[in-house]
């Protein structure tokens, strides 16, 4: 179990805008420095993806840099996309057909870059996912687990039952999750991670957690649950990563005196 590392960088909503901005290269080593992305092991490229114009005046962020998100900062004039969920991923197939074609060539012909960070986003102990989704559930991390610190853990102020918290997360999230389990068993203790963490449920499980919260669940996490007696909470993919970018994207903001405006393309999963 790791302890959480301090840091100074402090999270806010505000997002301002100066005239002048940000050259690339510094926003790109200046994110580099927050998020550090060589402490991870990875299977996709964190950082600038598709380069574009050499000045950053206004961003935009999104959990995934799909076509429609694309085309929403080509209408909001961006100079920058940042989302959690990139173009290119270890094992893909790298042609530039297709769908990943018509991504490209929209960045291109508008001269947007393209940043991503995956697990360095989820980890990071004030900006990221797991930090960020947190605040929003009302939880306080105190720990981070595994080898790479992203499944976080802390406690509740107020015991809970499961059900409860379902419903509490319900309201927060704005959609409705899938709990799986005893929805009568007391909760106190909470181990989370955003987005497929569902494998990481042993490990919540082996650190004494009362319930473990992710964005997906499998077929064998199902039984996981009833048998071992501990409660797990399927709160979407999408719904639990949509919060570490705007973090992020606040943070840029202040740092470079750029707009930041982040945009949310549904997604039931």
């Amino acid at each position: 179990m790791k302890r959480l590392r301090g840091t100074s960088d402090k999270t806010s909503a505000a997002s301002g805008g100066k005239a002048g901005g940000v050259s690339r290269i510094d926003f790109n080593t200046r994110l580099k420095m927050l998020l550090n992305p060589t402490d991870f092991k990875d299977y996709c490229p964190n950082g600038l993806q598709v380069e574009g114009r050499g000045q950053i005046r206004r961003l935009i962020t999104g959990v995934t840099a799909s076509l429609a998100l694309i085309e929403s900062a080509v209408a909001a004039h961006a100079d920058a996309i940042l989302v959690h969920h990139g173009l290119f991923w270890r094992g893909d197939d790298m042609r530039i057909t297709g769908w990943r074609r018509e991504r490209i060539a929209t960045l291109l012909a508008h001269d947007i870059n393209l940043f991503a960070y995956h697990l360095p986003l989820d980890a990071h102990v004030e900006l990221g996912n797991n930090a960020a989704l947190g605040r929003v559930l009302g939880l306080k991390a105190d720990a981070q687990l595994g080898e790479q610190g992203i499944i976080f853990t802390g406690t509740l102020r107020k015991a809970s039952t499961a059900a409860d918290f379902a419903t509490h997360a319900a309201r927060a999230l704005g959609r409705t999750p899938l709990l799986v389990g005893d929805g009568a068993r007391a909760v106190r203790r909470i181990a989370w991670c955003t987005g497929g963490a569902q494998g990481y449920f042993e490990a919540a499980l082996a650190a004494g957690c009362d319930l473990y919260l992710s964005g997906e669940i499998s077929e064998q996490t199902t039984h996981l649950a009833r048998e071992t007696g501990i409660p797990y909470l399927a709160c979407g993919h999408h719904a639990t990563e949509r919060y570490g970018v705007q973090a992020v994207g606040a943070w840029c903001a202040r740092q470079f005196g750029i707009e930041h405006r982040f945009i949310d393309i549904d997604n039931p999963v």
